[in-house]
């Protein structure tokens, strides 16, 4: 029986839902959490014998590895993937999410904020919404692309 109409609407909402709710959505957000405490800490450490522009570079790379790393180990089970090609696509993802907090941070602050008079940190607020949303599509990009399970577990 396939689904059809307002049923199947609200099946794939509830669908969606539960993988929001789901130990393996908490384990991406702790593992993003933790790379992105590497990526604040590592430019201290960058920082200490380089220029503060490429220290953040820097910093950046290592937490996105790290979150690769603790990503693949820890979160998403083995996909049968080589390494480089989810890693590309890990990466693919990332280059997303930049574009997705960009466009929404800056959309926010500068155009919906303003239009209701919202003063209160306005700028912050904005990033905060651009920062928090990626979460959610990050998370559908790693599990159905990054780390999407091969039917060819001989790939490796």
């Amino acid at each position: 029986m396939s689904l059809s109409g307002t049923e199947g609407i609200w099946r794939k909402g509830f669908f969606v839902i539960k993988i929001f709710k789901s130990k393996q959505f908490v384990l991406f957000l702790l593992a993003g959490g933790t790379a992105a405490l590497v990526n604040f800490a590592s430019r201290f450490l960058y920082n200490s014998v380089t220029s503060f522009e490429l220290a953040v570079v820097l910093a950046y790379f290592t937490g996105m590895i790290t979150a690769f790393l603790l990503n693949k180990f820890f979160v998403f089970e083995k996909s049968g993937h080589r390494p480089i090609k989810e890693f590309y696509y890990f990466t693919l993802v990332n280059v997303i999410a930049v574009v997705q907090t960009y466009a929404i941070s800056v959309g926010l602050a500068n155009y919906i904020l303003p239009a209701f008079s919202f003063k209160f940190y306005p700028e912050a607020v904005a990033h905060a919404f651009g920062v928090a949303f990626p979460v959610f599509t990050s998370f559908w990009g790693h599990k159905y692309l990054s780390f999407k399970r091969s039917n060819n577990t001989e790939e490796k």
